[in-house]
């Protein structure tokens, strides 16, 4: 496996950095900065935390794939924060916290995945290219 550039490698420690620091921020403000008033705090944290977990084991590994497909995940926490900095003045700090964890991670798994595909010579096939494979396979 080739070795990994120093700003690939950057990119995995950022990336790496600010989704377990989503977690740990989510965790925090979810118990203990800002308790549900009428659910089990834990219980909403799990549900908080448990997407976030889901390509944990993947972006530990380094995976590039990972790493791009965790940015799907990430559109909720983003969706979250945009929604409460909007409508909701008493927790638009953490909001704003929360969007700004969620932009770095954001950011550096694009970047990871991109740099890391290249240095793997993973290429993914243009969609107009599959589109035409898929149109002879089908289409005969």
């Amino acid at each position: 496996m080739p070795k990994m550039q120093l700003l690939t490698y950057f990119a995995r420690q950022s990336a790496l950095i600010s989704h377990c620091g989503l977690i740990a921020f989510i965790g925090v403000w979810q118990l203990v900065l800002s308790p549900h008033q009428h659910f089990s705090a834990v219980i909403i944290t799990l549900l908080w935390v448990a997407p976030l977990l889901l390509p944990l084991l993947g972006m530990l590994a380094a995976k590039p794939y990972t790493h791009a497909w965790a940015n799907f995940i990430l559109m909720f926490y983003i969706l979250h924060a945009a929604t409460l900095i909007t409508l909701n003045d008493g927790e638009r700090e953490l909001a704003i916290i929360e969007l700004a964890i969620v932009t770095v991670c954001f950011v550096s798994n694009i970047v990871f995945a991109r740099l890391r595909a290249k240095e793997l010579g993973i290429k993914l096939k243009r969609l107009s290219q599959v589109e035409r494979e898929e149109h002879a396979r089908y289409n005969g």
